[in-house]
């Protein structure tokens, strides 16, 4: 007994065809693509502040607990503050190659704003911006971040009318979630 020939249609033969000249190559090129596009040294710069963190005030009182990640890209550390008040906030952090410098956006649970530009001075990171005051007239931001002995980091927030005399908005020390 003779088994009937099957015709595949020209339409789905040519399809398959182009499936194995686009999909095939396609596939090889990704397993062999290079390093993500944020690995370089520069965009670890502020992976000390990645992590769990209790802050506190310098009188030991706590202040709240902060989470800082990378997001999958490796682009980019996300900020996730809950204030021991009921305060809350995030941030985007990154660093920008075209311009040489790490940016925040910050916005809190209220909608407030704060945009901050600058990078490493020494083994801290220093961002700067301008933000509405008490009275309503900008004044300069300066956030600082220091690693610490033990894994800690210190977060010391300036304000500035003129930005040559500074008053402390926050100073935190962060350490790891459930250290002693």
């Amino acid at each position: 007994m003779q088994r009937p020939v099957v015709r595949m249609p020209r339409w789905l033969l040519a399809a398959a065809m182009v499936a194995c000249v686009v999909i095939v190559p396609a596939r090889q090129a990704l397993a062999q693509s290079p390093a993500a596009p944020c690995d370089s040294a520069r965009y670890r710069e502020f992976d000390f502040w990645l992590g769990r963190w209790e802050v506190r005030t310098p009188d030991g009182k706590l202040a709240g607990t902060n989470r800082i990640e990378r997001l999958p890209s490796g682009c980019v550390l996300q900020e996730h503050w809950t204030g021991a008040g009921g305060g809350y906030g995030t941030s985007l952090n990154f660093f920008d190659r075209a311009t040489g410098q790490w940016h925040q956006l910050w916005v809190d649970g209220r909608g407030g704003v704060l945009r901050l530009s600058g990078g490493r001075e020494g083994s801290a990171m220093v961002l700067r911006g301008t933000a509405p005051g008490p009275s309503g007239k900008a004044q300069q931001q300066r956030i600082t971040w220091t690693p610490m002995p033990n894994g800690r980091v210190r977060q010391l927030w300036e304000a500035s009318a003129d930005g040559e005399r500074w008053q402390t908005s926050f100073d935190g020390t962060y350490s790891p979630a459930g250290a002693p």
